[in-house]
């Protein structure tokens, strides 16, 4: 399905405010389409040249950062099954102004994999007709692509919003931009870590969070917190949590607002696992409050 580019303009008018990023949403329209699962994902053995490519773009190595070209239809394959966000320039005509704006925004993603590719079997593989920027995610399984229209009058801030925006990780950062894509996700289930990033344990939680986050994938939408930034501190009070409590998880239905929590002294694999599935399953650790009573308490 076409998404539009990211820009605030573009996003819908009539979506209803969620919990726990009630003050994000301020100002912040958040589009009620969804994009169709178009992608599968394929585990098959990656070639050498484009396990090479996709290695040198994420070693964190001074080479600046360029577009793997994609000459075929399995080495496209291979490049979005092996990147968790691959952005992907399918260009008719590499004469076109979109294609320098392509090329311009790359550098700004150290953690976003970029190719391009002229190749006509490629291009109908995916189903492109025109010239067309799609953005490829694990998470969620998910190609969307910016409309032709778009693509005739972008610039380097409208592509990058668009990156920016629908970037989703198996762990996801929250901030103001990046949940708007949260929330454009069909996964209606948020798992969030609160933890402080400047907290000794915290390469290690995270290490065993992505970990735990890949046994849900689409699923789970898993959710990073930094316990660390004030604005923060309005998503923890929504869920009844301290900062003396922190390190916390929150689970979170988008659907109907419910939610639980969980202290976490240590963050395992194990305990994230066992509380998605009991969530998963309609258990709760604690009893919690309905929507109403949330919001007269707490406006977020």
């Amino acid at each position: 399905m076409n998404c539009r580019v990211g820009c605030p303009e573009s996003v819908s008018q009539n979506t209803k405010s969620r919990g726990w990023i009630r003050s994000r949403r301020r100002g912040m329209e958040v589009t009620t389409s969804r994009c169709l699962f178009l992608l599968f994902l394929f585990t098959c053995k990656l070639s050498p040249d484009v396990a090479a490519e996709i290695q040198e773009s994420s070693d964190g190595s001074s080479a600046p950062q360029e577009p793997v070209r994609l000459t075929g239809v399995p080495a496209a394959m291979e490049f979005i099954a092996a990147a968790e966000v691959a952005v992907i320039g399918f260009f008719q005509d590499l004469e076109i102004p979109a294609v320098p704006v392509f090329h311009g925004v790359v550098q700004k993603f150290q953690d976003v994999s970029f190719g391009i590719s002229t190749d006509s079997e490629v291009l109908a593989h995916y189903n492109i007709t025109e010239n067309t920027i799609s953005l490829f995610r694990l998470v969620d399984n998910k190609q969307l692509n910016l409309e032709s229209e778009d693509i005739e009058s972008i610039d380097d801030t409208r592509l990058s919003r668009f990156i920016e925006i629908n970037s989703l990780h198996f762990v996801t950062e929250y901030n103001p931009v990046t949940v708007i894509g949260l929330f454009n996700s069909m996964v209606q289930i948020h798992l969030l870590l609160m933890i402080d990033k400047a907290s000794p344990v915290y390469e290690e939680s995270m290490h065993r969070y992505h970990k735990a986050a890949k046994l849900f994938q689409g699923k789970i939408l898993f959710i990073l917190v930094d316990s660390g930034v004030k604005e923060n501190g309005k998503v923890i009070s929504f869920f009844k949590l301290k900062k003396s409590e922190l390190p916390a998880l929150a689970i979170y239905r988008t659907l109907d607002e419910e939610w639980d929590t969980l202290n976490v002294a240590e963050v395992s694999i194990e305990r994230v696992q066992n509380f998605c599935d009991g969530f998963l399953k309609g258990k709760r650790l604690s009893e919690n409050h309905d929507s109403e009573e949330k919001i007269q308490k707490v406006e977020l």
